[in-house]
């Protein structure tokens, strides 16, 4: 991973997000620490598969990097805490919020994989977030065990419970994520057993995805007319995620490890990052020739397109 002189960057982009507009991101785990090992996941296998619950990072390091990261960056529609593992593990989680909503007018939003809302610690440190991103790809025991791959002890009826009951404490938005991927859970029938769980969590937004940058190449995205007709199942609050739209910025500039922390948090292409920092063509091609030139990125074809993911 990109470094600083004190370590691993916490902190990176702002970065298109398809769901959140310009996001600054905050990592607050080790590398791939998470309760599941999503077989779509972007980053690949999880290498710390647990359930437990400590300060991996303390807030008071993340809070320090957020205040300078938020001084030079323009045009922030969000400050999302995701990055490359399961933020709700972190048991500071509601001391960060907290402290980037003194730091900032921004709002705050976080993407979670929304398996931890039934621990009452967890809901109540989520409950300052202006908007939580909560995923739930599985509604029957074996696709949840066969996509998800959750570690031991996490039944699925406890988590679609967690999400029901932080539903009807929670006054901010709360966004859904449904990831489709084919083979797995677009069966007409497991599409209906999701509409089941939708309606008892009632969130403002269902968002139907599917994977474009799997870090396995045997994942497949979920057919266009599977995806229609998950949009038309789910009702009016479903609504179908496409590539981001958002124009590019006004002429700015990045560093090669500004540019490396971003792709070590998420697979991006060539124009991810000319829209994130406001770079050319030409700069982003020199960065990210230096980049994998080093060893430090390396560059695979997913779905037509030629993504760019840490080495």
């Amino acid at each position: 991973m990109a470094r600083g002189s004190r370590g691993p960057c916490r902190v990176f982009g702002p970065v298109p997000s398809r769901r959140l507009g310009y996001s600054l991101g905050v990592d607050a785990l080790p590398f791939k620490t998470c309760d599941l090992d999503c077989v779509y996941c972007q980053l690949g296998k999880t290498t710390r598969k647990t359930l437990e619950r400590k300060a991996y990072v303390r807030a008071k390091e993340i809070l320090d990097e957020l205040s300078a990261a938020l001084k030079g960056s323009r045009d922030i529609d969000f400050i999302s805490f995701s990055g490359s593992g399961e933020p709700t593990l972190n048991t500071e989680l509601g001391a960060m919020i907290r402290g980037a909503k003194r730091l900032s007018k921004v709002p705050v939003a976080v993407i979670t994989n929304g398996t931890l809302l039934w621990q009452p610690d967890v809901a109540r440190d989520l409950m300052a977030a202006d908007a939580v991103l909560p995923s739930l790809d599985a509604a029957s025991p074996a696709a949840f065990k066969k996509l998800d791959r959750p570690v031991p002890g996490l039944p699925l009826e406890k988590v679609v419970q967690g999400l029901v009951d932080f539903r009807k404490r929670y006054q901010g938005k709360l966004w859904l994520e449904v990831m489709l991927v084919k083979g797995y859970n677009d069966s007409l029938a497991e599409l209906r057993r999701l509409k089941a769980c939708i309606d008892r969590i009632r969130p403002d937004r269902v968002d139907i995805n599917s994977p474009v940058r799997p870090s396995d190449s045997r994942v497949r995205p979920a057919s266009p007319a599977v995806l229609a007709r998950a949009k038309v199942l789910f009702g009016p609050k479903a609504v179908l995620i496409a590539a981001s739209s958002k124009k590019a910025r006004q002429p700015g500039k990045a560093t090669a490890e500004q540019v490396a922390d971003m792709i070590f948090r998420r697979p991006v292409t060539a124009e991810d990052i000319a829209h994130s920092f406001g770079l050319k063509a030409a700069e982003v091609q020199a960065l990210l020739s230096g980049l994998v030139h080093s060893g430090t990125i390396r560059a695979s074809r997913r779905s037509g397109k030629l993504f760019y993911r840490g080495s």
